[in-house]
């Protein structure tokens, strides 16, 4: 069942609403069918009674992961209860429980463009109960049958299990222990579950159907599995095997248990509702939603689209944010954008026309905040993003609508249905405005997008961010290999003592880009699994150690170290000398200078961190970092701009702080300690219950597991070298320290001096000169711009005595070439030209920079009789290569052929005299 989503998942979740909620539903059948002999059951009581059956059975309840997978880049949101899951099942940490329950968070992009419709949603919640190697088929099958039938309450007869045809094993427990008629159990081909990728743990599933009745089935299928009347409520995914990459499936060493079913399934089935959309885990959001639109939910399908849409997104979009994703252009920013940007059109496409996401999420963060504390803890930044964005890209939605359409005017009058990837990728790069926006608008006016081409333009802008290593991005994907190299045995860090650069280690295995290796020869990329290191690998913004691993027939070039488990440090780089066997005694030493400076830059972002906080309010929170050798990178939250005075301020506390020499501590020490004592927690940040904290002083203190100076004299100067907006409500400090730092001063210092003999001035007169110069620039281009004035009023005259008549009615054309040093001379010229014809065509070209320009005037009255500019222009573009369009009466183009420059004019004018004889 590789290709088809499962349900699993972790804490409580569903909104504290009373049972009128769902049957408030304007006109919407608040039963549907009769599910259960219990009646109607809120989806917050549905959550409260899985966790508790579970519990009952000795399961360990685990909160919800944050939408943001931890330590884990391969996937870009938290898509099942499964993910938090899979470092215990594949044994690279050890789990709080070997069975475990959870009601899960979880955000999947696969169905964005469909939202909107009864049954596609992104955000949903995930009831699942786990069995790291303890129970198995037996006791999953039976205690999902007892939850439906006994605490549910829902009828045996309209359930339907379904197993995979090869799984006799749960075709015995369904048949022999729980009794269901064997012909009632369905067997689908496609009950099985992953792997992820070419290899990893996967096994049969077993999932039970629910008949909704017979007023949901509209003859699409046959029966379970491929009819809409029956929906899957609850998945049992049994990982038995390990799959290699060729295909080949051996048992695991121990069996373990993933199902989930989604609580908003569920609680449509408790609630005998329609559709997702008609239980209380919605309507409250849909219901406010219809009434800012004045309509009634039900009643209108293109609203009740729009609505759907609103209460999915802001829902998603609300938790998102509470989990630390802002809006961007990339990855879960864009995901984040895109969603609020769907909502907000479909507000305005429903008669909201006023700011309204802040308001839906508030009933979202009422709903679900005594389950969810950030949400609550998160209301204000919530709020500013959610106004902020909304307030953003209405502008941007103004602006890309008027802008697409003048883009399908043109396409219409060529008679063209194909948008031009290279203008789809204009209107998202230049302007903000999204891809799947301008699809939908195409889709709306009859046009189709050349995607092939948006994405040529895309990855035209991207190559060079595409560039890699051999082994980049596979630590994850890799995972069970680094488990069986290191054979059982975690990497001892050794790293924190400053003077411990160099420690003794044995090679426990090693790897090729492709696969095991026991020998490596030189020139040969490699990763290699030591027992003992100095390494310390990439985490929590600071890069990886560089340096080499020595033995006594081989050196390994150090280039990168990562820890795609807990416990397993990875080396990654290529034999330099000789070769290097797995079991070979070695050295390992780091780059001890590169070292050093990376911790002076590591403790240094935790003084901008707190110094941040007190010039900027406790609110502010680190939103990521880059701890390199060379500079460090500090993003932090505000929805508000920064001034130089607080960026000035803030170098100012944290130099202080340098200056005063303060002793810096770590401590191991409990999570619960370390909190009361005052350490900051990373939000986000995955924390054990013993943890270390960085304390400096009593200025700053955090969870970290970084390295840093003893004493913050070591970190030297700390010059911050700039301050800006990198996403929607994140900003970035980027700032040196060290040798980096006084070279960035000395080489300030011989700018400053270097300015200071270029004006004559004094190092204390500089700021009076360059004003005064500045002043005098600006009366320079006063009289620049008055000269060109006078220049183009003569050059009028004389072009006018050149006129020649068009048609019959006294209009005149002025078509030539000109010499002119930028385009705004071109169009000085041409608007003096029309205002003086007062009835006729401007046509003016001219080259500059070997680049020749076209420009189109025509005065208004000629308009009203059809001579329009674009007309005129769309003669000439093809003679000098070019393209360009405008309004009626005013259309400029561009060309690559200078050459042609002449030509084009002439054909510009001869399409002039047409339409003018034409019309006259």
């Amino acid at each position: 069942m590789a290709d088809r989503p499962h349900f699993s998942g972790p804490p409580l979740a569903s909104p504290r609403l009373a049972v009128e909620a769902t049957a408030a539903g304007g006109g919407r059948a608040a039963a549907a069918h009769s599910p259960s002999r219990h009646g109607w059951m809120s989806s917050r009581a549905i959550s409260r009674a899985f966790v508790a059956f579970f519990e009952e059975r000795g399961h360990h309840r685990v909160a919800s992961s944050p939408l943001v997978p931890i330590n884990d880049p391969t996937v870009l949101l938290t898509t099942a209860g499964m993910q938090q899951m899979t470092p215990y099942f594949l044994g690279l940490e050890s789990p709080p429980a070997i069975r475990m329950c959870s009601v899960q968070k979880c955000f999947r992009t696969v169905d964005i463009e469909e939202v909107g419709d009864e049954s596609h949603n992104t955000f949903f919640f995930m009831l699942g109960n786990f069995s790291v190697g303890d129970y198995f088929k037996s006791e999953s099958l039976r205690w999902s049958w007892e939850f439906l039938t006994q605490t549910m309450g829902l009828p045996e007869d309209r359930l339907f299990p379904t197993i995979h045809p090869d799984d006799e094993e749960s075709l015995r427990v369904w048949r022999d222990e729980i009794g269901v008629p064997a012909q009632r159990v369905v067997g689908l081909s496609d009950n099985w579950w992953g792997p992820v990728g070419d290899s990893g743990p996967n096994g049969p599933d077993s999932e039970i159907y629910f008949d909704l009745g017979p007023g949901f089935d509209d003859g699409s299928g046959t029966g379970v599995g491929d009819n809409p009347r029956y929906l899957e409520v609850w998945n049992n995914v049994f990982m038995q095997f390990l799959q290699s990459p060729d295909g080949g499936r051996t048992p695991l060493p121990k069996q373990h248990v993933d199902t989930g079913m989604g609580l908003e399934r569920l609680a449509m089935v408790m609630q005998g509702a329609r559709s997702l959309y008609d239980t209380d885990l919605y309507q409250p959001i849909i219901q406010r939603a219809a009434e800012l639109t004045g309509h009634t939910y039900g009643a209108n399908p293109e609203i009740d689209r729009a609505l759907r849409i609103i209460a999915d997104h802001t829902r998603g979009g609300t938790f998102l944010i509470s989990d630390g994703v802002l809006p961007g252009n990339e990855g879960r920013g864009y995901v984040l954008r895109r969603i609020l940007r769907r909502a907000i059109r479909a507000g305005r496409r429903a008669g909201i026309d006023r700011p309204f996401l802040a308001e839906m999420a508030t009933i979202v963060i009422d709903a679900f905040g005594e389950d969810y504390p950030n949400l609550v803890q998160r209301r204000r930044q919530i709020d500013r993003v959610l106004t902020h964005e909304e307030e953003s890209f209405g502008r941007t939605l103004n602006d890309g609508i008027g802008r697409f359409q003048i883009l399908a005017e043109g396409l219409r009058e060529r008679d063209e249905t194909v948008v031009p990837g290279a203008e789809v990728f204009r209107l998202y790069d230049t302007f903000g405005f999204p891809y799947d926006l301008t699809v939908e608008l195409a889709r709306e006016q009859g046009f189709t997008v050349d995607e092939p081409g948006f994405i040529q333009a895309m990855e035209a802008q991207r190559t060079a961010s595409r560039a890699g290593g051999m082994f980049k991005d596979v630590a994850r994907s890799r995972a069970d290999l680094y488990v069986q190299l290191a054979a059982g045995r975690a990497t001892d860090f050794l790293g924190y003592d400053p003077e411990r650069t160099s420690v003794t280690a044995t090679v426990l295995g090693m790897a090729s880009p492709v696969g095991t290796v026991e020998v490596a020869e030189a020139g040969q990329a490699i990763e290699l699994i030591l027992d003992r290191t100095p390494f310390y690998a990439e985490s929590g913004g600071q890069v990886g150690d560089t340096g080499e691993v020595r033995t006594e027939d081989g050196v390994v070039r150090i280039d990168e170290t990562v820890r795609p488990a807990a416990d397993i440090t990875v080396h990654r780089g290529v034999v330099t000398e000789g070769f290097i066997r797995t079991g070979d005694e070695a050295l390992a030493t780091i780059d001890a200078d590169r070292r050093q400076a990376i911790r002076r830059n590591h403790t240094a972002t935790h003084l901008l961190h707190r110094a941040l906080r007190v010039v900027l309010g406790e609110e502010t929170h680190q939103a990521g970092s880059l701890v390199a050798p060379d500079r460090l990178r500090f993003d932090f939250t505000s929805v508000e701009g920064v001034h130089p005075e607080q960026v000035r301020r803030v170098a100012d506390i944290a130099n202080t702080q340098v200056i005063a020499d303060t002793v810096v501590e770590t401590d191991v020490t409990s999570y619960d300690d370390a909190v009361a004592r005052g350490a900051m927690a990373l939000f986000g940040e995955k924390y054990g219950d013993v943890v270390r904290m960085v304390g400096v002083g009593d200025f700053s203190r955090e969870l970290c597991g970084g390295t840093h100076v003893s004493r913050t004299g070591e970190i030297g100067p700390i010059v911050i070298t700039s301050e800006a907006s990198v996403a929607s409500g994140v900003r970035r400090i980027e700032a040196l320290t060290g040798s980096a730092a006084l070279a960035r001063i000395a080489e300030q210092q011989q700018l400053v001096d270097g300015l200071a003999r270029d004006l004559r001035a004094t190092r204390d007169t500089l700021p009076e000169s360059v004003s005064a110069l500045r002043d005098r620039t600006r009366e320079l281009e006063r009289e620049i711009t008055r000269l060109r004035g006078e220049l183009a009023g003569s050059q009028v005259d004389t072009l006018l005595d050149q006129a020649e008549p068009i048609g019959s009615t006294g209009a005149r054309l002025v078509a030539t070439r000109l010499v002119t040093a930028e385009k705004a001379g071109l169009r000085q010229i041409g608007d003096r030209l029309r205002d003086r014809l007062g009835s006729g065509v401007v046509i003016l070209g001219t080259v500059i920079d070997g680049t020749p320009s076209l420009l189109a005037m025509v005065t208004t009255d000629l308009v009203a009789n059809g001579v329009r500019a674009g007309d005129i222009i769309r003669q000439a573009v093809p003679l000098m290569d070019g393209r360009g369009g405008g309004r009626p009466d005013l259309a400029e183009a561009g060309g690559r052929n200078a050459a042609g420059l002449d030509d084009a004019i002439g054909a510009a004018r001869a399409a002039a005299i047409a339409m003018g004889a034409d019309r006259g």
